[in-house]
């Protein structure tokens, strides 16, 4: 089978790189000159576990290619993936289809014949049938049918999820695009996934529905952690004894800062427009986006009130500025709601990423940018941990403490225990939990 992806984004790449994977044939597009230049040069730009392997593996074995020549790599083809990005639009929170409509005329241009034409982006409900309007008015001759297949792949471990996904959704009507479908999802069908075919319309609102519903999960927990900080329990422990529950699960019940990202933010704020539209409010949807956007605010908050009140002429030093691990992404991360107003308050931020920093110094040009975690905390008066990276899971804390002015430590993601971090010398806030001071005898006992 041969087929094209329209965009070289996140979910472009990793989509065409594991189709290829799978044994397909994959032309991957993009209007960006340079990205393809890179590409074709193995050089990813974005990072992503596992997926510069899998790109150079199979570019050398010739299933995989890139090019700027939309027509050339349509031409043929059994289906066309379009994964163009679909941003917040400015002003009014909707999901800006302009690439998406773009690349519907293209494609129409180029069809040489039958071909299933595939929104892998995410789209609001009732974009496929546009897509498939636009196209019947460009080549009203045309053979050609659309569908619904949504993405679901999380950022930092997107290979294993296009490879071994909980599910895969497609949405279609015709017998012949639902063929065509399951050949490409073949290797799947093997390992027993449960492939689940709907209208289109149904396909579209899965997606917005499946990332409102974690959002909606995130921002819960969070305000019970917010409710534990002043009854003394432990968010953690509450956190344990629901998730026990099957009904309930145990994922995405981690306190910490609020969520960011390329999905929760914008996905969340698109279903609340189209559910406005279409006259049936989702109002525990909108409660989630503003609970959200306040908690990433207050976070600054809680920073300088951990350093006495104020943090004029104090160093702050910062570990984690990506919005979650093992991602170079910076897209709505809460660093860019927490770290400016500490800044604005008169504090130098040092601050250390595994991988973001590049990205980070576009958005956040006032910060001190280090080359290890330690380099940060050198005369610091207070660390804060923001995103939870491997490495920040085991630091050497005698170290940290001969390293720091004050022995402060902000824990936005409850990384370690309060009692060790007393033991070990440091005061220390978390979320959801009681902040502790240090030991009167402090010793190094960190499991």
């Amino acid at each position: 089978m041969r087929i094209a992806v329209i965009g070289t984004g996140y979910v472009g790449l990793v989509s065409g790189a594991c189709f290829s994977e799978f044994g397909v044939d994959v032309v991957c597009v993009d209007k960006d000159e340079n990205k393809i230049d890179r590409l074709r040069k193995g050089e990813i730009p974005i990072y992503e576990p596992g997926l510069e392997q899998i790109v150079e593996s199979n570019a050398r074995a010739g299933r995989l290619s890139f090019t700027t020549d939309l027509r050339s790599a349509v031409a043929g083809v059994d289906a066309v993936f379009i994964a163009v990005g679909t941003p917040s639009r400015r002003g009014d929170g909707h999901a800006d289809l302009s690439y998406v409509f773009g690349a519907a005329e293209e494609i129409a241009q180029a069809l040489t014949g039958y071909a299933v034409v595939v929104t892998k982006s995410t789209v609001p409900v009732g974009t496929g049938r546009k897509v498939q309007s636009i196209i019947r008015k460009a080549r009203p001759d045309l053979q050609f049918d659309v569908a619904s297949n949504p993405e679901f792949l999380r950022e930092g471990s997107a290979i294993g999820d296009f490879q071994r996904p909980d599910r895969v959704v497609i949405g279609t009507e015709s017998e012949r695009a639902q063929e065509v479908m399951r050949a490409l999802y073949r290797p799947l069908y093997l390992i027993e996934t449960p492939i689940v075919f709907t209208t289109i319309e149904t396909a579209e609102l899965i997606k917005y529905a499946a990332n409102s519903f974690l959002a909606t999960k995130i921002t819960f927990i969070n305000e019970i952690a917010n409710l534990c900080e002043k009854v003394g329990a432990d968010v953690q422990d509450v956190a344990k004894g629901i998730g026990l529950d099957g009904r309930i699960g145990k994922k995405f019940l981690h306190a910490g800062p609020g969520y960011g990202g390329s999905c929760f933010p914008k996905d969340c704020l698109a279903l609340v427009r189209t559910a406005q539209e279409a006259g049936a409010p989702i109002e525990i949807v909108e409660t989630v986006v503003k609970v959200n956007e306040a908690r990433k605010r207050s976070m600054a908050e809680r920073i300088v009130a951990a350093c006495g009140g104020s943090v004029k002429d104090k160093t702050i030093a910062v570990l984690g500025l990506t919005f979650k691990p093992n991602t170079d992404d910076m897209r709505d991360s809460p660093s860019l709601a927490i770290l400016p107003p500490l800044i604005e308050a008169g504090a130098t931020v040092r601050a250390y990423d595994p991988e973001g920093m590049e990205e980070a110094k576009k958005l956040l040009p006032d910060l001190l940018y280090c080359e290890s975690a330690y380099e940060t905390m050198g005369g610091a008066d207070a660390l804060v941990l923001v995103t939870e990276w491997n490495q920040f899971r085991a630091l050497d804390w005698n170290r940290v403490r001969r390293l720091m002015k004050s022995p402060v430590v902000i824990d936005l993601r409850n990384i370690y225990k309060p009692s060790d971090m007393a033991a070990a010398g440091f005061e220390y806030v978390s979320i959801g939990r009681a902040p502790v001071a240090p030991a009167k005898t402090a010793q190094l006992k960190l499991a």
